[in-house]
């Protein structure tokens, strides 16, 4: 049943607190959302690219996400919203950024959405020796069903998901430490030879050239501010969920990176496109792990399956949260009797299958372009963020609106973090196979802002 939407504006976010996301939900949410296939499948492309000083590109990736998620958390924690980053956007900058932002991130998403589900299928496809149309249609079905019902089955699917991508790190970090150490059954301790020697085989063009394969490892963690304001308490709850997560995930890129970099010859580690080649599979088939090859297929499997289904749920409340502004159709504001929005989830579900379609059908040039555009939205996302901080943070300031969750080193900290995304994409540029991606997006940005000319905000939107 499809409640009336002016009825029903604040639904989602206004539900009783059985029904809510709780902290362990938005933490493992967070977590999961980093762990993924790209972690599994292509941390080797860092490597090959620039030897083990991928370490030092992770790091300064990994500070830059954590500054970025701090500056985000500090405005989601004053001032919880579904619309998260574009919300702020648009508070700081009007409804053209609001807009652009909004409906950037859905296009992004979307696009990610029908590349995870098209590999997800073929994996599934290959266990059972039936066509990948199958299991895709399964699984988008049962995570139609899961996104139009309570925020709390979604979030409780999703933790379950994150701990077992969760564990599968941890246990790899043990058996990984245990084996470099000489403590594994029948292995020696690890000489660092192969660390030392590849260090920066491509020098410094190289690193950047790693720095730029990893960049964009983190991105995802975003997702833990949209869900803040479904949980019970957005505020606390943001606050927690930030500060747990960004030092873990770290912890788990470098450490998965150090073990690989040690026990799996230089030689041997390239880009993953099966489960046998990752470097993961590589360090457990030493280890004498017992069908490691069938294990991270399951667990590649998964973490495809739990990224599809977070961005359902991402997508739809940013759809649902734009069109309450006036920038997407009414009709997205309709939301059920348990408060998800039904044709925002709907509309994702559509695009997400027009995306594997045209996967399928690949019309020459058209997917490239959107996958390369794809590549850059992320940084457009991180400058407004930056900008939407050092905009808001004196108006939250002097409302009183600030809580324990704060951005360190006003405005120098921001604004440093600025020049790095800024030394990202000038780096894009001197890099052949990134430049397109910074082509696209701008394409991409351009039109979102000259159609969110012809848009008519509500007061609603004008006044936050």
């Amino acid at each position: 049943m499809v409640r009336d939407s002016e009825s029903r504006a604040d639904a989602v976010t206004h539900t009783d607190n059985t029904s809510k996301l709780k902290t362990r939900h938005l933490t493992m949410m967070g977590l999961g959302s980093a762990i993924g296939a790209g972690l599994f499948l292509g941390v080797g492309v860092g490597i090959q690219i620039s030897g083990t000083s991928v370490l030092l590109a992770y790091l300064v990736a990994g500070i830059l996400v954590a500054l970025i998620m701090r500056m985000l958390g500090e405005m989601a924690a004053a001032h919880p919203s579904l619309g998260s980053f574009s919300t702020y956007a648009g508070m700081a900058y009007g409804n053209w950024a609001r807009f652009t932002l909004g409906w950037i991130f859905w296009f992004m998403l979307i696009m990610v959405m029908g590349a995870e589900i098209t590999g997800a299928a073929a994996i599934i496809a290959g266990w059972f020796d039936i066509a990948p149309w199958i299991p895709a249609l399964i699984a988008v079905t049962f995570f139609a069903v899961l996104n139009f019902a309570n925020v709390r089955g979604f979030g409780e699917f999703e933790f379950w998901f994150s701990i077992i991508k969760v564990g599968v790190i941890v246990a790899f970090l043990a058996i990984g430490g245990l084996m470099v150490l000489g403590l594994w059954p029948n292995h020696d301790v690890v000489d660092t030879t192969n660390f030392t020697e590849n260090f920066m085989p491509n020098g410094i063009p190289g690193f950047a050239a790693g720095l730029l394969a990893v960049a964009f490892a983190f991105g995802g963690i975003e997702l833990v501010t949209i869900a803040a304001a479904e949980s019970e308490d957005p505020a606390d709850n943001v606050a927690t969920a930030v500060r747990a997560v960004i030092f873990r995930i770290i912890v788990f890129y470098i450490g998965s990176v150090l073990v690989i970099a040690l026990l799996v010859p230089f030689s041997n580690i390239s880009d993953a496109d099966v489960a046998a080649d990752s470097p993961f599979t590589l360090v457990l088939e030493q280890a004498n792990i017992p069908a490691a090859v069938g294990f991270m297929e399951v667990i590649i499997a998964l973490a495809l399956l739990s990224a599809f289904n977070a961005q359902i749920y991402a997508t739809s409340r940013v759809i649902y949260d734009l069109a309450r502004d006036g920038n997407a159709p009414k009709a997205f504001t309709q939301t059920n009797t348990v408060g998800s929005p039904t044709y925002a989830v709907i509309l994702s579900m559509f695009f997400a299958f027009a995306s594997v379609g045209l996967q399928y059908w690949n019309p020459p040039g058209l997917l490239a372009f959107l996958f390369n555009a794809v590549g850059g939205c992320l940084l457009v996302i991180w400058i407004l963020i930056i900008l939407s901080y050092l905009k808001l943070h004196p108006r939250f300031k002097a409302e009183g609106k600030l809580t324990a969750l704060q951005m360190w080193g006003f405005p120098w900290l921001g604004g440093l973090t600025l020049v790095a995304v800024i030394g990202l994409i000038i780096l894009m540029l001197f890099d052949p196979a990134a430049r397109m991606q910074v082509v696209a997006v701008v394409v991409v940005c351009l039109a979102l802002v000259v159609l969110s000319l012809f848009v008519k905000p509500t007061r609603a939107s004008e006044s936050t």
